[in-house]
């Protein structure tokens, strides 16, 4: 027998998921994180979730992994120095950058600059140049390029960059600096912008492939140990690391280009919930990863998850595909406080994080967290993981006691207002994904998961006005379901900029073609039959004279007509208006896709209805400001068809679910429980 085994790794928790790949059944678990080193958690909890199933460490024969090690690099500070070769005159292209400053109006005047990743002293100048049609307009001095170059012996560099102008046409002098750099420098691991990101717009090249250099050694090591570990284990897995646009890329890969892997970690959720909605018939939705310490929301529309050219962790921004996912610091372990200056209740984005975590863990926390208001509230019983992991109520009520003396209020009344403050949070990230982006959110089903996210699910389409809630099975560790689940994924570029009229259809079939070849024969390199490689293909445009493009998809059959129509359709329900100018071609990118996971959606037994059968007790909650009879349901007793009114909390091992008085959930064939308004 073979399994895959997905791992994801929270702020709080690392979620494990075993799938059988011949018949589709799973096994799960969830293990503390262990901030200090992420890979401690990950094999001990595979180890942990194998050995409790009876699953050899042989067996496994795919280990796919979501990572935050590159984003927390990032968030952190704990980056690479970095060396940057650029053509000569050109020295300044980071500290330059772009004009555009986030914020309203004068934000200039109070918006700190971030520092470059790439400092201006350990810049150094190519004696080159290449013209925009590739030709070569000076050769490279390599004796001089060789003196510029001993300037970043005393800078203690670790990594390196190489980024020329226009080397998107013609990397000859890009390819032959990296070369003499590699020769002297033979320790310290080189990015080359052809590599990276071949496109236009230098400032945005250099950028990405300096943050891919910045990121590069702390992503090797941490790969490297984790293949150890594994080896060590004994499993002959290929490791295989979750990219920020939901395909996955192989371990040997992450070290190279592990610019790809910022936005690891959400992915894996949003991939998960594209497996789900596709299973319970709905094809958008809007989805809520809720853990302990943020909360991650994105888009699904038509059966797919919104696509982004750019990626943005903290202050900075690449130009890297990755899924629309908004973050905002709201999680189980956000720590709610009264300042004393305005006396007004806050949530987050401090976090109780792992350890000491929530009051309720018992484990020396102390401050009053949105988990400790749900505990109070009742929404959340005492009992977690199946029980392994009990909650301590009175100390949640003695961290929220101190929310209530601050604000004068009652302790039932402090709780609720933790727990809405931290929805209007999550509200507000759902609008940037939904409204702000012309969608209407009330043409969407909403999916919570995470650890929090179902316990708050409800809520959110309260304000939301989506329906229904769908609550997946296991919502706890969906997000290592799409680590699981996913394909490996492959994509190249090429800078086109081409006005439509100046263009034809054979001319860009040929370049497309060219990109199919290449994207295809890396695929099968990494063992993927060629009859099970899938291709896609992306055009970004954009009116002649534009500043930013919008990416369009481009099924086979489509013609430069078809294309420039879609995008002034798109270009409407984005920005209201179209232009009466002629389109440009800027971009062409295509994508490969390896074969999908043999994984079928298992169906549950049939009920009656009647969900007593599954009743733990009854139960008391606190909602709309009084004291409320509720019963309390075990998840992996109830049957399809079984309906649930509100309110109402049911439990399963790694998660929690709700449902609001007035609210009922009806169990569907797959065991997605879907909440409506009664």
């Amino acid at each position: 027998m073979s399994y895959r085994l997905g791992v994801d790794v929270g702020g709080t928790f690392t979620d494990l998921l075993v799938i059988d790949e011949a018949t589709g059944a799973t096994f799960r678990d969830k293990v503390p994180s262990t901030p200090h080193d992420p890979s401690i958690a990950v094999v001990n909890g595979a180890r942990q979730v194998c050995e409790a199933n009876g699953i050899t460490a042989a067996a496994i024969d795919l280990f796919m992994h979501g990572t935050t090690v590159a984003t927390n690099a990032v968030l952190e500070g704990k980056v690479a120095k970095v060396g940057l070769v650029v053509t000569e005159g050109y020295r300044h292209i980071l500290q330059i950058a772009r004009s555009l400053v986030p914020g309203g109006l004068a934000a200039w005047i109070i918006w700190p600059k971030p520092e470059p990743l790439a400092p201006l002293e350990a810049t150094v100048e190519a004696p080159e140049r290449i013209g925009a049609d590739g030709s070569i307009v000076r050769a490279l001095d390599e004796a001089k390029l060789r003196a510029n170059l001993e300037i970043l012996r005393g800078q203690g560099v670790e990594a390196i960059t190489v980024c020329l102008m226009n080397s998107y046409v013609n990397d000859a002098h890009e390819r032959a600096v990296a070369a003499i750099v590699a020769d002297m420098f033979p320790d310290l691991p080189v990015s080359v912008s052809a590599d990276i990101l071949p496109e236009m717009q230098e400032y945005e090249r250099a950028l990405t492939t300096v943050a891919n250099s910045a990121v590069r050694p702390t992503v090797s090591r941490y790969v490297g140990n984790l293949e150890r570990e594994l080896k060590s284990w004994g499993t002959p897995a290929k490791l295989n690391l979750l990219r920020s646009d939901g395909g996955l890329m192989s371990a040997e890969k992450s070290r190279s280009a592990p610019v790809n892997l910022l936005m690891s970690g959400p992915a894996g959720g949003v991939a998960g919930a594209v497996w789900v909605a596709k299973n319970a018939g709905f094809p958008n939705v809007l989805t809520l990863d809720m853990g302990g310490t943020s909360t991650d929301v994105a888009l699904i529309e038509n059966g797919s998850a919104r696509l982004r050219r750019e990626t943005s962790v903290g202050h900075l921004t690449v130009r890297a595909s990755s899924l629309d996912v908004k973050t905002v610091g709201a999680g189980g372990g956000s720590i709610a406080y009264v300042p004393d200056l305005t006396k007004a209740l806050r949530v987050g984005p401090q976090s109780a994080g792992a350890v000491p975590g929530p009051a309720a863990y018992g484990k020396g926390g102390t401050e009053p967290t949105v988990t400790d208001a749900n505990v109070v509230l009742g929404y959340l019983p005492e009992n977690l993981l199946g029980g392994a992991f009990r909650l301590d109520r009175d100390a949640s009520k003695r961290a929220v006691q101190k929310v209530a003396d601050a604000l004068s209020l009652s302790l039932f009344e402090a709780a609720a207002g933790i727990i809405s403050i931290v929805n209007e949070n999550m509200f507000g990230a759902l609008r940037l994904v939904s409204v702000q982006q012309g969608y209407d959110p009330r043409d969407f089903a909403l999916m919570p998961f995470g650890g929090a996210g179902p316990l708050h699910g409800n809520a959110m389409s309260l304000l939301m006005q989506s329906w229904p809630v769908i609550v997946p099975p296991s919502p706890g560790v969906l997000c290592a379901y799409g680590d699981a689940t996913t394909r490996l994924r492959v994509d190249a570029q090429r800078s086109f900029n081409r006005l439509a009229t100046d263009t034809s259809d054979a001319e860009v079939g040929g370049i497309i073609e060219g990109l199919i070849a290449q994207v295809s024969g890396e695929l099968v390199a990494e063992g993927v039959a060629s009859q099970d490689v899938e291709i896609g293909v992306e055009i970004d445009i954009r009116y002649a004279g534009q500043a930013f493009e919008v990416p369009l998809s481009s099924p086979q059959g489509s013609t430069i007509h078809s294309l420039t129509e879609r995008f002034d359709t798109e270009h409407k329900r984005l920005f209201t208006f179209n232009l009466s100018v002629p389109h440009e071609l800027v971009n062409i990118r295509v994508i490969a896709l390896g074969r999908a996971a043999n994984v079928a959606a298992p169906e549950i037994p049939r009920g009656d209805g009647n969900p007593t059968a599954a009743k733990l007790r009854d139960h008391e909650v606190w909602m709309g400001g009084k004291a409320l009879p509720a019963i309390i349901y075990d998840r992996a007793k109830l049957r399809a068809g079984d309906t649930i009114p509100g309110p109402a909390v049911v439990c399963e091992m790694d998660s929690t679910t709700l449902i609001h008085d007035g609210c009922v959930g009806t169990v569907d064939a797959m065991g997605n429980i879907l909440i409506r308004p009664a």
